[in-house]
């Protein structure tokens, strides 16, 4: 009889805990949110890194990104990519070639910069993790848990830095043991942008091919 009130009371709590936790990460991802609503625009660098131990991969590259809004502006691989709210241009000088898309298309360099900061609002459940220090950072991470069962996807970790209450770190880790770690760096906000920086030029590129 004591054994089964003991383990109902441990489940009890378990479950208060989980419920607290769930609900704290889901305040911070909120405050995240709320910061980055605040600022007209912001730019940063960023590193992206690619892994497979099973496979013996590693891949890493740079980047860098400038928001305003919906619109973007992508420097990623070599290529820009430009979203000026109705459509998206891919420019890449190395095939002198530009495509255009009715629709806003980040996800072909496989990160969406528009859609990177507020991405987790939807389709996951949250759980409390770790926390860490990263070059004097305080950097705590919450574990997203993808909702749809079938999503090859396993969790992503996002890390949040506490005293700004933004985005640090994006690690997302699949079913098949594929690691990817997004780290963000050089945090500009509120920056003076040209009144044409997210406009497509078309007069830049005279011999450039475009795919429409």
């Amino acid at each position: 009889m004591k054994k089964t009130i003991l383990l109902s009371l441990f489940v009890f709590i378990s479950c208060c805990l989980k419920a607290q936790t769930s609900e704290d990460a889901r305040k911070l991802l909120d405050e995240v949110s709320k910061t980055i609503s605040e600022y007209k625009n912001l730019s940063f660098d960023f590193t992206y890194v690619l892994e497979n131990r099973q496979e013996n991969i590693r891949q890493e590259n740079k980047g860098s990104a400038t928001i305003s809004g919906d619109f973007y502006k992508l420097n990623f691989l070599g290529n820009e990519q430009l979203f000026d709210g109705i459509k998206t241009y891919t420019i890449i000088p190395e095939n002198e070639e530009i495509t255009i898309n009715d629709l806003e298309e980040g996800d072909e360099f496989g990160i969406n910069p528009s859609k990177l900061l507020f991405f987790y609002k939807k389709g996951y459940a949250y759980q409390w993790d770790i926390k860490q220090s990263i070059f004097n950072r305080t950097i705590q991470f919450i574990k997203l848990i993808p909702i749809e069962e079938n999503s090859d996807l396993k969790y992503i970790l996002l890390g949040i830095d506490i005293q700004k209450k933004i985005i640090y770190r994006l690690i997302e880790i699949t079913k098949s043991e594929t690691r990817t770690t997004l780290t963000l760096k050089n945090l500009k906000t509120n920056i003076k942008l040209d009144p044409n920086f997210f406009n497509f030029d078309i007069s830049k590129y005279p011999d450039y091919y475009i795919n429409d």
